[in-house]
């Protein structure tokens, strides 16, 4: 049984990957991080729910979705102060297989088994498996949109095209760098944008990202890096979405389908 020290290191290593997780459950870095911050209260006022077998990242987790059902988020929230966005996804969620959203996000954004998303969501193996099929059918449906594509490297541009195409979506183009991608993103208004954090001519993705921002605050952004903790530190905005290199075809599909499925400025494709 790992004890109390033991516990508080392995919740710090973890942490930024439940809060990306929670971000993305819930559209919001607001809600996310209040929600990742309720399970460590919970976890510090009875340590006791670490103390048990198995992976610890499958505990942690777990202990993360009783909070986040025991709140009721996973209900559509459509009172008098959900507006934009949230409002836009409140509609989509209204027609999601309940559960189905969360069992596609820890099988393909955080890598769990099939049998792991049962134990977390506390669901046999047979129906985690039926609720990550669901989820990605009923994400992937009616979600097309323009995409432009920030990334220095040519083989995985092309790759990132490839696996967004095939879903249905247009990239407009491929810029490498800070520069590329302002005149690009003004040019073409894309509906989502992939940004890879450092780019051909030493500029900065994520300074990129945020200039962009400054002038259209809504624009769904998904960071694709391989130093995820670098902009998961707490200290300042951090992205809802994320794609840690290497990246899977499912992870790609998934968080793309998610980020869409939050955003009021989804372009037809």
């Amino acid at each position: 049984m790992p004890d109390d020290s033991s516990i508080v290191g392995h919740i710090e290593e973890n942490l930024p990957y439940l809060r990306r997780y929670a971000r993305a459950l819930t559209g919001s870095q607001t809600r996310g991080d209040a929600l990742a911050a309720s399970t460590l209260e919970a976890i510090i006022t009875d340590m006791s729910l670490m103390r048990t077998e198995g992976r610890f990242l499958v505990r942690f987790f777990a202990v993360f979705h009783s909070i986040w059902i025991a709140q009721g988020d996973t209900n559509t929230r459509t009172d008098g102060d959900v507006e934009g966005e949230e409002r836009i996804a409140a509609a989509r969620l209204d027609k999601l297989t309940p559960r189905a959203r969360e069992a596609l996000l820890l099988k393909v954004m955080e890598q769990f088994s099939v049998e792991e998303v049962g134990e977390i969501m506390d669901l046999s193996a047979e129906d985690a498996r039926d609720l990550v099929r669901i989820g990605a059918n009923e994400l992937d449906s009616g979600l097309a949109s323009n995409i432009m594509i920030v990334e220095d490297e040519p083989l995985i541009a092309m790759d990132l095209e490839a696996i967004v195409s095939a879903l249905g979506h247009k990239v407009v183009g491929n810029a490498r760098t800070h520069e590329e991608a302002l005149s690009m993103f003004d040019t073409h208004q894309p509906g989502l944008v992939l940004m890879d954090v450092h780019l051909a001519d030493g500029s900065s993705g994520a300074d990129a990202a945020a200039d962009i921002l400054e002038k259209w605050p809504d624009q769904p952004i998904i960071f694709i890096t391989a130093y995820p903790e670098r902009l998961l530190t707490g200290q300042r905005a951090e992205p809802a979405f994320l794609i840690t290199k290497p990246f899977t075809e499912e992870q790609v599909r998934a968080t793309v389908s998610q980020a869409l499925f939050f955003s009021e400025r989804t372009v037809p494709a």
